[in-house]
């Protein structure tokens, strides 16, 4: 121990490169994750860019369709907010909802509202559940989603029946109105509905998919006959395309916080989450199994062991580490000599008056040196080894 305290500092924390050679896995992995994310996002935002948009002329916009009805002495207008939809209701005007389930609840009810008696029509694209009971009341989307696109039209409607197939397959719906038109049933269920109003001549069509008004779908089966049936009634043609940026939206005096807008059942998920990441613990601490002793394949020499050791409470700079190692050894090397028990060797009420009897020191300089406290730097642990040889010397003499 005496040779090792002379060996130079050694730095217990960790370099810049050997955090590198720790950690470079897990950064290479969220590098990768994260790439991948970036191609993903980009992949489908350009895939699904312009959706429903009758200004784009990607594959899923419907410019082709806005372009065949302006043929036809129909004009087209975007929208964005719920007030500009409003405003455009009339009895010379068709209102297209892109995406109904985007509005609110109050947004839905207030656009209904305006929409009963204005003698036009609406078009409800896709409405799920439950934007289509309030924007068309009486009807509900079943759960189950058609599992066939092309259907055929399976009702008197004239524009349906004109048409002929068409891709109409999507949300399918149900209905309490009697004066109602099921079309383009699957599995019995409608994947589109004409509902008219109870007074001012309008009409609702429930569309359950999308298909029909996309680019690169209007020249298949009768998309675009029916489309242009649909929306060609009047001689105004309102698109709607709700925007999260609509005012409208965050006047809704029905707020929601955060944990409003998480999924029913998050807290049972969360607990079971936990619960399987515990029991997953606890079998892979079980896989390791009690500590079995194990020989070494060479001998090592205690010095060398020594040594090793010294240097790793050098690192750890845990000098009281190394004080208490070397005092342990060293009582359990006198007791013997003073005629006391291993066993009591650490015991200072036993070890100190058997040291007295065979030396002339003072007995409390023999219990600070035995059992005192840990030396505070390392010229303190170097005394306090000497001393300790020293001590065990004298006594082998006496």
């Amino acid at each position: 121990m005496t040779a090792e305290a002379t060996l130079p500092t050694t730095s217990t924390a960790p370099t810049v490169r050997q955090v590198w050679t720790r950690t470079r896995g897990i950064a290479l992995a969220a590098v990768l994750i994260l790439v991948a994310a970036v191609a993903m996002a980009a992949v489908r935002s350009t895939d699904r860019h312009g959706e429903l948009d009758p200004r784009s002329a990607d594959p899923y916009g419907s410019r082709a369709v806005a372009q065949l009805l302006a043929d036809r002495g129909v004009s087209t207008r975007v929208v964005t907010t719920l007030g500009a939809a409003r405003d455009a209701a009339g009895a010379d005007t068709t209102l297209l909802v892109a995406v109904p389930d985007l509005l609110t609840t109050r947004q839905q009810t207030q656009l209904r509202r305006a929409l009963a008696a204005s003698g036009g029509r609406t078009v409800l694209v896709a409405a799920g559940s439950p934007s289509v009971e309030r924007l068309a009341p009486g009807v509900t989307a079943d759960p189950a989603t058609s599992s066939a696109t092309t259907l055929t039209p399976g009702c008197t409607l004239p524009e349906a029946r004109r048409a002929g197939s068409a891709d109409t397959g999507g949300i399918r719906y149900t209905t309490t109105r009697l004066d109602a038109a099921r079309c383009y049933p699957s599995a019995r269920l409608a994947t589109l509905l004409r509902i008219p109003e109870a007074s001012g001549g309008g009409d609702t069509v429930v569309l359950g998919a999308p298909d029909i008004l996309y680019n690169d779908r209007l020249d298949k089966q009768g998309n675009a006959s029916l489309a242009l049936q649909l929306l060609g009634s009047r001689p105004h043609l309102t698109w709607y395309l709700p925007s999260l940026s609509d005012t409208s939206a965050t006047a809704d005096g029905n707020q929601k916080n955060f944990l409003d807008l998480l999924p029913s059942g998050w807290l049972w998920g969360t607990l079971q989450l936990f619960v399987a990441a515990a029991l997953a613990a606890f079998w892979r601490a079980r896989r390791f199994g009690p500590l079995v002793p194990e020989e070494l394949p060479v001998a090592i020499r205690a010095s060398e062991t020594t040594e090793g050791r010294a240097r790793l409470y050098r690192r750890a700079d845990a000098r009281d580490r190394a004080a208490t190692a070397l005092r342990s050894t060293t009582r359990t090397r006198l007791a013997p000599l003073v005629g006391i028990p291993v066993t009591q060797a650490h015991a200072p009420e036993a070890l100190l008056p058997a040291l007295s009897a065979h030396l002339t020191g003072d007995q409390q300089a023999l219990h600070s040196l035995l059992f005192g406290p840990p030396p505070g730097d390392d010229a303190a642990l170097i005394a306090l080894t000497d001393r300790l040889d020293a001590l065990e010397r004298e006594v082998r003499r006496s």
